[in-house]
C-alpha cells in the first residue's frame, strides 16, 4: 500500500488498516503542531485508493475497521468520501466503522443531510483535536473556531449519529490559567459527550510559533503541580457517563486510563498521590525529550 511521508495515527487504532486518502494537513497552521508543516496537502486519487483496497483484501479480508490517513480525511466532501466509504465496502464486507482525523472546520462544511449519509455508510469515531473549550486559548493555538462553534458543530455530529473523540492539551492556557482552561473546557466536553477522552501536556516540537513563544516567554508552561491541578480540575467537573478515558501520553505527568464516570474518583486519587510523590518539584517546569515525553529528575 502507497504512503507518503510519516504516517500518524491515534494509539487506540493499532489494529485498524490504516487507508491513505490525502497527505499532510488542510488546516496546518496549529501553533503546537509540526506534523505536517513540510507536506502538501494533496487528495489520493480514487485509482491509488482502489488498488490499496485490493491489495487490502488479499492479506486482510475479514478486517472490521478503516482509519483513515492521513491530517484531517473529513475535510473531504461528502461526495468524495461517501465514494471512499462505498470502495472499501465493496473490497471489505466487514468493515463496520471508517474513522478518522477530523476538525470542527471540516464538519461546518457539510450539511446535516451529508453527515447522516456519511453515518449510515459507516463513517463514526472521529478525533477531533478539541484542544481546549476557552477561547483565549482556541486563539493561541490558531485552531480557527470559537468554543461556541465547537459546541455547535459537534452537536450537529451527534444528531447524525457519529461519535467522536476529543483530544485535549492539559496546559493549553498556560501557566496560571489552569482553572479557567479546565472547567471551560469540561463545560464543552459535558455538552458534547465524546465516546473517548485523550489528554496530552503542552509540549510544542521545534519549528512551530508556540515553540518560540516558550522560549522567549511569551507563553510559560504549566509547574508540575499546577499540570496536576488542572487535570484534577478538569476531572472534578467532567460528567461523561461511558466514555473511556485515555491518559497514557508519555507527555503527561500521570499517565492512566479508565472508564468515566465509574473511574473518576480513583483517577482523582492517582492524581493525589503523584502530587505527593513529586512534591519536591511541584514548582518546577518538565525538562523533555522525544514524543515531549518528562525526564523526571
Amino acid at each position: 500500500m502507497k504512503y507518503t511521508g510519516l504516517t500518524y495515527r491515534p494509539p487506540y487504532e493499532a489494529d485498524s488498516l490504516l487507508l491513505q486518502v490525502t497527505t499532510g494537513c488542510s488546516h496546518n497552521q496549529c501553533a503546537f503542531c509540526t506534523m505536517y508543516r513540510d507536506v502538501s496537502f494533496e487528495m489520493e486519487s480514487f485509482e491509488q485508493i482502489e488498488t490499496d483496497l485490493q491489495e487490502a483484501a488479499r492479506y486482510v479480508p475479514d478486517m472490521d475497521r478503516v482509519f483513515l490517513e492521513n491530517g484531517d480525511p473529513f475535510c473531504l466532501s461528502a461526495d468524495r468520501l461517501a465514494e471512499i466509504a462505498e470502495m472499501i465496502h465493496k473490497y471489505l464486507p466487514k468493515v463496520n466503522t471508517i474513522a478518522m482525523y477530523a476538525s470542527i472546520r471540516n464538519i461546518k462544511g457539510k450539511t446535516d443531510e451529508e453527515l447522516k449519509r456519511l453515518r449510515n455508510l459507516g463513517i463514526n469515531e472521529l478525533n477531533i483535536g478539541v484542544e481546549s473549550g476557552l477561547d483565549e486559548t482556541l486563539l493561541r493555538m490558531n485552531k480557527c473556531f470559537t468554543a461556541d462553534e465547537a459546541l455547535c458543530e459537534l452537536s450537529r455530529l451527534k444528531e447524525a449519529g457519529i461519535d467522536y473523540g476529543a483530544n485535549i492539551i492539559l496546559g493549553a492556557g498556560g501557566a496560571g490559567k489552569q482553572e479557567e482552561n479546565a472547567v471551560a473546557t469540561a463545560k464543552l466536553l459535558n455538552a458534547t459527550k465524546p465516546y473517548l477522552l485523550f489528554t496530552g501536556t503542552t509540549h510544542p516540537a521545534e519549528g512551530c510559533p508556540l515553540y518560540e513563544d516558550l522560549k522567549t516567554g511569551k507563553f510559560v508552561e504549566n509547574t508540575f503541580g499546577e499540570y496536576l491541578d488542572e487535570e484534577e480540575i478538569l476531572f472534578s467537573n467532567l460528567d461523561l457517563e461511558g466514555c473511556f478515558y485515555f491518559g497514557l501520553h508519555p507527555s503527561n505527568v500521570l499517565r492512566t486510563q479508565g472508564w468515566l464516570n465509574r473511574d473518576r474518583e480513583r483517577i482523582l486519587e492517582e492524581i493525589a498521590h503523584r502530587r505527593d510523590q513529586l512534591h519536591s518539584v511541584l514548582d518546577r517546569r518538565p525538562v523533555r525529550y522525544g514524543e515531549g515525553a518528562i525526564i523526571f529528575r
